[in-house]
C-alpha cells in the first residue's frame, strides 16, 4: 500500500534494455562517450558564438540556441538512458517521472518551433538579400527565439495538465528508459480519450505547422536559387543553407512518427531504439553538421579552441 497515494502510483518503475551483460557494458560506454562528446560539440558552439563578435548575426544567434537547447535536452535524456543500461529497473516517482515528461516535451517541441524560425531566417537571406537587414533586425530575432521557447513550454504545460490529471491504478512498469507519453497513456485506468486527443491535436499543431513553415521556406528558397544564373552562385547559395536542411531532414524523420502518433507505439518494443536515435544521435549530429558545412563557424571553432595566437590567419607572412 505503500506505492498508492490519493488514487495515484505513487512510483513507476523504468524497464530500459534487458540484455547481456557484457553488451549492457558496451552500450553504456559508447553512449557515455556520444554523451559527453555531444555535451562538448555544443557546448562549444554556444560559447563561439556568444564570445565572437563576427558571428552576432541572427543566422548564429538561433544557432546558438539551437545548441543551448541540445546540450539541456541531452541532459534530461540520457542520463537515463545510461541508467538504464547499468540497472534493468529504475524506480521514478510520480512527481519525477511527470517532471522529465514536462522538459522533455517542452524542449522537443521548441526545437521544432526554432527549426522553422531558423528556415525563415535562411528564406530571407537567400530571397531577399539587400533587405535582410531590415527584415531581420536583432530585436526581432530576440523576440522569434522567445517566442520558440515559449510556445515549446506553453505546449507541455497544457499536455500534462490533461495527462496528470489521470489516474494510474497499476501496474506501474513503463516499458521505456524515460517517461513518456505513449506509456504514461497506456497504464492508466481512467478514460484517457480526452488526454489522447489534447496530445495529438498538440503534437499536430507544434510538429506539422512548423514542419510547413520549413517545406515553403525552402520551396521560396529552391526556387531563387535554381533562378541564379551561375553554377558558383548557385552553389554558394545553397551552401547558406545546407547544414540547417540537414538538420531538419534527420530531426523530423526521427520524431514525427513517435511524437505525432502516440497510439501507434504502445506495443511496439522498437520505440525505444527510435527515442534513442531522435534523444541521442540527432544531438549528436547536429553540431558536427554545421561545424562541418559552415566556415565561419569552423573558423571561429578553431580560433576558441587554439587561441588567436596560434591560429593560421593571424599570423604573418
Amino acid at each position: 500500500m505503500g506505492n498508492w497515494s490519493r488514487g495515484h502510483i505513487a512510483e513507476f518503475v523504468l524497464v530500459g534494455f534487458p540484455t547481456s551483460p557484457p553488451l549492457q557494458c558496451l552500450l553504456f560506454v559508447l553512449f557515455l562517450a556520444i554523451y559527453l562528446l555531444t555535451l562538448l560539440e555544443n557546448a562549444l558552439i554556444v560559447s563561439t558564438v556568444w564570445l565572437t563578435p563576427s558571428l552576432h548575426r541572427p543566422m548564429y544567434f538561433f544557432l546558438g540556441h539551437l545548441s543551448f537547447l541540445e546540450l539541456w535536452y541531452i541532459n534530461v535524456t540520457v542520463p537515463r538512458l545510461l541508467g538504464a543500461f547499468l540497472t534493468q529497473e529504475r524506480r521514478v516517482s510520480y512527481v519525477g517521472c511527470m517532471t522529465q515528461l514536462y522538459f522533455f516535451i517542452a524542449l522537443a517541441c521548441t526545437e521544432c518551433v526554432l527549426l522553422a524560425v531558423m528556415a525563415y531566417d535562411r528564406y530571407l537571406a537567400i530571397c531577399e538579400p539587400l533587405r535582410y537587414p531590415s527584415l531581420m533586425p536583432s530585436s526581432l530575432a530576440i523576440r522569434l527565439a522567445a517566442s520558440s521557447w515559449g510556445s515549446g513550454f506553453l505546449s507541455s504545460m497544457m499536455k500534462l495538465l490533461f495527462i496528470s490529471r489521470l489516474s494510474y491504478c497499476g501496474p506501474n512498469v513503463i516499458n521505456h528508459f524515460f517517461c513518456d507519453i505513449s506509456p504514461l497513456l497506456n497504464l492508466t485506468c481512467s478514460d484517457k480519450e480526452q488526454a489522447e486527443l489534447v496530445d495529438f491535436l498538440l503534437a499536430l499543431v507544434m510538429i506539422l505547422l512548423p514542419l510547413l513553415a520549413v517545406v515553403s521556406s525552402y520551396a521560396a528558397i529552391m526556387a531563387a536559387i535554381l533562378r541564379i544564373p551561375t553554377a558558383q552562385g548557385r552553389r554558394k547559395a545553397f551552401s547558406t543553407c545546407a547544414s540547417h536542411l540537414a538538420v531538419v531532414v534527420i530531426y523530423y524523420s526521427s520524431t514525427l512518427f513517435t511524437y505525432a502518433r502516440p497510439q501507434a507505439m504502445y506495443t511496439f518494443n522498437h520505440n525505444k531504439v527510435i527515442s534513442v536515435l531522435y534523444t541521442v544521435i540527432v544531438p549528436f549530429l547536429n553540431p558536427a553538421i554545421y561545424c562541418l558545412r559552415n566556415k565561419e563557424v569552423k573558423d571561429a571553432l578553431r580560433k576558441s579552441v587554439l587561441g588567436r595566437c596560434h591560429y593560421p590567419r593571424d599570423v604573418p607572412d
